[in-house]
């Protein structure tokens, strides 16, 4: 096959065409997320909570032993998105959770 009739792939982020060898080469460069212990999280994982973390603008406190269920991974390797019971937009960093 010649470079010429490569298949192209619209890249959301940076707005343009490239060829689909080149963002399957970007996509194996991706950061792997990893909680306090070392392991691996991924989207969907739940984790627990290992310190008392006091959560800015909402008055609350999230206990050490809190289990947080569906997680999303963000653009940065060292935090990951969340929910909990009155808490919208909830960030935690990697390095105060482990993996379920």
């Amino acid at each position: 096959m010649a470079a010429d009739d490569d298949e192209y792939i619209y890249d959301e982020v940076t707005g343009e065409w490239r060829p689909a060898s080149e963002v399957a080469a970007a996509a194996g460069n991706e950061a792997v997320v990893r909680d306090a212990s070392g392991n691996v999280l991924a989207d969907g994982d739940s984790v627990t909570v290992i310190k008392d973390l006091k959560v800015k603008g909402a008055g609350q406190t999230l206990k050490q032993g809190t289990v947080i269920r569906s997680i999303r991974l963000t653009d940065n390797p060292e935090e990951i998105d969340c929910r909990h019971d009155g808490i919208k937009g909830l960030v935690l960093r990697t390095e105060f959770v482990r993996k379920r």
